[in-house]
């Protein structure tokens, strides 16, 4: 139908600006003002003039995943009068890791539950779309949503259950809905999808529950499937030798976060998480596509190359990590890159044409579980304590941690400057390996870990890394790792949220910090810029939660409420108006008798050690391993000694937050467990 575009847009924003409701998901037929309206895509960088306004049209504000704007209105002689201009709560507790959009002045937003449409100027709800899936829907390391696409006028998502919804974003009515796999498998959705010549393609979680992950092509129109791209290779596919027996049924390779496409190759790229269970003697062999970058074609789903970071991976090492794509030169010529801060410790750049390894190099200061990357293999050079400790089964201490070098923040990189912006973390654990039977649902790992804090130095660094060398031109030190991503625009500003709820602005040459903001929570979620009748804005979503705050035991973020909200922030006149800085107060610690618990865990009952067994592998992702927590989720430490029937009633039926697990575990199973949280 041929509808003149100046009238759509006419009615789209009239609709935007008068809609107000608060629904539910429901289906409703293709609006043609939806279907017809089209909106400009970005080149690789997000290009600005003072008299335009400039949206954010993709996760990572273009596809080529760079978080980098040319906007520079806010820059670094004038970032220390930002103030807020807004701020909107989304009513929701869990962690939020959402990137807004920004298209035609209205923002879109989601939760774990929810989609919002926001007036990206002034901050008033336009509409909210709720969603609900099943209570026993279980995720590895937090429940939360990335952010949203858009296309052609429809908005899409993801939901914890697997559904991918086509939205109609005048009203948040559903266009189509549709099932990509059965949650009860393990399986989880929770980034935005990606769309590549006219595909839309959506990836999947559940690399700790033992899935076979995968990548699914879409029509972005109907829904209809197209192809699937399985990660872990099968018997007689290209790679299935690289697994033994009936592994692949199980292997992971999970697909969790977005990838990235080159237009003028047609070429997506797409990081592959680890192999399942953790532990490696559980799945000999390479192990293909796990811990891995592919290059497909959107069209076909068809493999052109893959490259394999950590081969065998026994560490969830992952390879999801931003493959950030850009031009640079090396050895005197241009060259077309592929860059990615992998959590295994070394930064990689690869020709994005052909997967050959140009760079691989240490970004981190302490890396034990390798002695570097041989470059004419591009295999890793396992070190001997590794080697030994899976010969010995012994406690073994490495570094990086399952956290990484880097972990899901996503990393930014300016052409201007040459530099890769990344947040990086300093945590190493204690590792042991272990026999675990694969069962349906339920973190499949087989090991036992203990995390490892380096003394008097900080858990984590913002760093401005040189991609050809891994080495960082400047550095900024935090108690608590960053781990919500960044932003660097022509400004010559670098923003970053830190999970104690501030919101920096460095100068992206020399680090120095310009300019800071507390807000309400945490922030683990990557800050975004637009600009909207000549006036620039920077936006970010705080609300705590998130591996690290699930997993770590930092006590430093007991005190971090949570609660999710979206910051604006607009140039002021005057002072500088960063607010005073102070550390996090921490808990009263109390004390504790002995830190060697050797001797007391092996005076445990059967019942006891089978408790502790299960509960490390159906709790501790979000009560904290051993049992320690961070203190945004359920201190499990407190629970009454006398009270076990409600104890057992609430996992088996879940509360509040807490997904129900009587599908996974039998009564008696957990019975056992409460006999280890209350021993």
């Amino acid at each position: 139908m041929n509808i003149n575009k100046s009238i759509l847009l006419a009615l789209f924003l009239s609709a935007v600006l008068t809609a107000c409701n608060d629904s539910d998901t429901v289906s409703a037929p293709m609006p043609e003002s939806a279907a017809a309206t089209e909106v400009a895509a970005t080149s690789d960088t997000v290009e600005a003039k003072a008299d335009k306004d400039v949206g954010v049209d993709y996760y990572g504000l273009s596809q080529d995943l760079q978080r980098h704007s040319s906007l520079t209105q806010i820059n670094d002689s004038n970032v220390q009068q930002l103030k807020p201009a807004w701020v909107l709560s989304l009513g929701d507790n869990r962690g939020q890791q959402s990137q807004p959009l920004v298209i035609d002045g209205v923002m879109y937003m989601t939760t774990h539950n929810a989609t919002f449409a926001i007036n990206a100027k002034t901050g008033r709800q336009i509409w909210k779309s709720k969603i609900e899936y099943p209570a026993d829907t279980v995720t590895c390391c937090g429940i939360t949503n990335r952010g949203a696409t858009w296309h052609e006028g429809v908005l899409y998502r993801v939901t914890l259950d697997n559904h991918i919804l086509a939205i109609n974003p005048v009203n948040g009515d559903v266009i189509w809905d549709v099932t990509a796999v059965d949650a009860k498998l393990g399986y989880s959705m929770t980034s935005a999808p990606l769309v590549a010549n006219g595909i839309m393609i959506t990836g999947v979680a559940g690399g700790e529950f033992g899935v076979r992950g995968f990548l699914d092509g879409w029509n972005p129109k109907t829904g209809e499937h197209l192809w699937r791209f399985y990660t872990v290779a099968g018997p007689g596919e290209p790679g299935g030798d690289t697994w033994q027996g009936e592994d692949w049924r199980r292997g992971g390779g999970p697909t969790w976060l977005i990838g990235s496409y080159d237009k003028e190759l047609d070429i997506v790229y797409w990081g592959v998480g680890n192999a399942a269970p953790w532990n490696s003697l559980l799945h000999p062999g390479d192990n293909l596509y796990t811990d891995s970058v592919i290059a497909i074609k959107p069209k076909t789903g068809e493999l052109i190359w893959h490259y394999q970071f950590t081969p065998n991976d026994a560490f969830d090492f992952d390879g999801v990590n931003d493959p950030i794509l850009a031009d640079i030169e090396i050895d005197g010529k241009p060259r077309k890159i592929l860059m990615q801060a992998n959590r295994n410790g070394y930064f990689y750049v690869l020709d994005r044409t052909n997967g050959e390894l140009l760079e691989a190099n240490q970004f981190v200061d302490k890396v034990t579980w390798a002695d570097g990357i041989d470059m004419q293999t591009g295999r890793p050079i396992v070190a001997e304590r590794v080697i030994n400790m899976f010969k010995t089964g012994e406690k073994t201490e490495l570094w990086p941690s399952a956290l990484g070098g880097k972990n899901l923040a996503a990393m930014s990189y300016s052409p201007t400057t040459g530099l890769a912006y990344a947040n990086t973390i300093n945590v190493g654990w204690n590792y042991t390996p272990k026999e675990q039977e694969y069962k349906p649902g339920v973190f499949y790992i087989g090991m036992a870990f203990e995390w490892v804090f380096a003394k008097d130095e900080p858990r984590g660094y913002l760093r401005a890394i040189d991609p050809l060398t891994g080495k960082a031109k400047w550095e900024f030190p935090t108690d608590v790792p960053m781990n919500g991503g960044t932003l660097v625009t022509d400004g010559n500003l670098v923003f970053s949220g830190a999970q104690t709820g501030e919101l920096y602005a460095f100068n992206a040459i020399s680090g120095e910090k310009l300019w800071e903001f507390r807000t309400g929570s945490g922030i683990i979620a990557p800050p975004v810029t637009y600009q909207i009748d000549g006036k620039q804005y920077i936006a970010v979503t705080s609300g705590i939660g998130g591996v690290y705050n699930h997993l770590s035991g930092d006590v430093t973020l007991k005190n971090i409420n949570p609660g999710g909200s979206v910051w604006v922030f607009e140039l002021g006149t005057g002072n500088n108006t960063s607010t005073i800085h102070a550390d996090p107060i921490k808990p009263i610690m109390a004390a504790v008798a002995s830190t060697d618990t050797k001797d007391d865990e092996a005076a445990w009952s059967a019942t006891v050690k089978k408790g502790a067994e299960l509960y490390e592998q159906t709790c501790s992702h979000c009560h904290g391993v051993k049992m320690v927590t961070s203190g945004t989720t359920y201190d499990l430490r407190s629970f009454p000694k006398d009270d076990k029937a409600r104890f057992i009633s609430s996992v088996a039926d879940g509360k509040g937050s807490m997904p129900a697990w009587g599908d996974k575990l039998s009564a008696e199973e957990i019975s056992h467990i409460y006999d280890y949280v209350v021993h």
